[in-house]
Parts: structure tokens; sequence; C-alpha cells
């Protein structure tokens, strides 16, 4: 069984973070979107947020060898899905713990290294450091790849929305949230920074 390393992403790992995105889309998504909307994605909605890097709430997943087999995090920002390429608007404004949900944000897996419990492994450390800074709720921007495994981590589904990726091209995302009741007064497992 392989073994996986979690810690918090830095700026070195962006370029890593690039290929990942880029295998994982190509490979776990091509059942939901279209070669088109892929290609267009990965230009735009489909990159890094750099931001989320900066603020220290991204993980990178290593295994033994220091392959980088998944990444993903969350945002105290309001910006609920996309990278730096985005072609909507980014809103970098901050979050009320209070009254807000905490963003999970861009969880990608190497097909190498799909089903085997990492997707859920990053968004269980996601929810668990959005709590540890006083969120109650989540909330995210679900490709349609993820919505199985995001039921089952218990969001519901709210709403569908098309956004655009560019060249006339759309993708549907789903909206979806959970609150965060499960997490009162845990630690965050295996996480370095």
């Amino acid at each position: 069984m392989t073994e996986f390393h979690l810690r918090v992403a830095t700026p070195e790992d962006i370029p890593r973070i690039r290929e990942l995105i880029d295998a994982s889309v190509r490979g776990l998504q091509a059942g939901d979107y279209s070669p088109a909307q892929i290609e267009e994605s990965l230009r735009t909605v489909f990159t890094v947020d750099s931001r989320l890097v900066t603020d220290g709430t991204y993980f990178v997943a290593l295994t033994e060898d220091s392959d980088l087999a998944g990444c993903g995090g969350w945002s105290r920002r309001r910006t609920l899905y996309g990278g730096d390429h985005q072609v909507e608007t980014i809103e970098p404004g901050l979050l009320d713990p209070a009254t807000d949900a905490a963003k999970i944000r861009a969880i990608f897996i190497h097909p190498k290294y799909a089903r085997m419990g990492l997707g859920s492994r990053i968004l269980t450390a996601a929810e668990e450091a959005a709590v540890r800074e006083g969120f109650r709720h989540f909330e995210m921007g679900s490709t349609l790849t993820g919505v199985a495994l995001y039921t089952l981590k218990g969001y519901r589904e709210v709403e569908r929305v098309k956004v655009p990726v560019g060249n006339s091209e759309e993708i549907e995302v789903v909206k979806m949230v959970k609150e965060a009741s499960l997490y009162a007064d845990k630690a965050v497992g295996g996480i370095t920074g």
C-alpha cells in the first residue's frame, strides 16, 4: 500500500502542482467534460491559485519517493474556485469565520494514485485546518467528477453553475455545502508545514 505524506505547499511546488493538475484533469475528468472544455479549463480555471500557496492553506501529498500524488486545500478568501488565470473575477476579500463558509479548493489527484483514499485525506486535512481557524461551514465549487466523493463526505448540492473557461467554452461546476460540526476540537493529523 502506498503511503502518503501531506505538507503545506510552498512556491517551489507550483511547477509540479501545475503538472499534477494537468495529469489529473486529462486522466480523471474526460468522462465529464469534452476535450475542448478540458483544454480551455487547463488554461484558465484549472490552474494554480498561488494565493492559496501564499496563504499557507494549500497542501501537497507526496509518496515515500517524493512523487507528487495529490494537492488541495481551503481558503479564507471569497473566491470559490479557479486559479490565477480564470476568466471570472477573483474575489480576494477575507471571509468572517463567524458567518462565512471556508472555501474548500482545488483538490486534484494524479490518476495513478486515484481511488486510494487520498482525495478524502486531503479534504479532511483542509476541513480540519479551516475549523482550527474558527470556520463552522464549508463551501466548494466541485467539478462533476468530484460530486460523488463529496456527497459521500457529507456535502450537499445547492446549485449548478456554468463557468466560462475561454474560447466560448463553459464547464458545469456544482456548488456544495457542509456543516463543520463533525470536527469540533480535532487536530489535523499528518500535516507538516
